[in-house]
């Protein structure tokens, strides 16, 4: 059943909204022992870690957007690829700030030192630093400002994708295996996005 304009505008954005806000309240609820188990040995690298997962699960769901419109044949699903984004941004941010704050404690020269000395938190670093211009400009305004060059810009997205389940990778170090169900899900995603060019440059000849 396709839903209508409105339906998306005011009910499955609102829904989605609240919904995208769940991981926060359980991990609030879980620093207040509210609910849950327990943050472990180490509360700090638990928040961080959970933040960051959120962080890249709403990268891969915003990236899922175009291939499920090309799979209903709908445009819809598209609505939600900025609140999506946006969401990926905002985990990512707390992910960042949970490293920044609680783990080192805004000490300048230790977070330097963790840049150049630990690969993966360069790599998120770099990952953080192209998905700022990317939610500053997520606005309607900014899309009319930057026409085409808007669309060139948000591609970016595939890079970030790329770096932050790189990211994820070298940091679990041994137990790899979620990593690489994500690297499969982003390989697969990336390549339903090339197979539909390939497909439309077809079309045009």
């Amino acid at each position: 059943m396709k839903p209508t304009a409105k339906q998306v505008r005011f009910v499955l954005k609102p829904a989605l909204f609240v919904a995208a806000l769940l991981p926060l309240a359980w991990m609030l609820l879980r620093v207040f022992e509210f609910a849950g188990p327990g943050l472990g040995a180490n509360p700090i690298e638990a928040i961080q870690d959970f933040f960051g997962i959120w962080a890249l699960r709403f990268l891969l769901i915003t990236l899922t957007m175009s291939p499920l419109r090309m799979l209903i044949k709908q445009p819809w699903p598209l609505a939600f690829r900025r609140m999506l984004g946006l969401y990926a941004f905002f985990y990512c941010a707390l992910h960042f700030l949970t490293w920044l704050i609680l783990d080192q404690s805004l000490n300048a020269d230790a977070i330097v030192e963790d840049i150049i000395k630990r690969p993966f938190i360069t790599i998120g670093v770099i990952a953080l630093m192209l998905l700022i211009p990317l939610a500053v400009t997520s606005t309607s305004n900014w899309q009319r400002r930057l026409g085409k060059n808007w669309k060139k810009l948000h591609r970016l997205t595939y890079a970030i994708s790329i770096l932050a389940v790189w990211h994820y990778y070298w940091q679990v170090k041994l137990d790899t295996i979620d990593a690489l169900v994500y690297a499969v899900i982003l390989t697969a995603l990336l390549g339903l996005r090339l197979l539909n060019r390939k497909a439309a440059g077809k079309k045009t000849k």
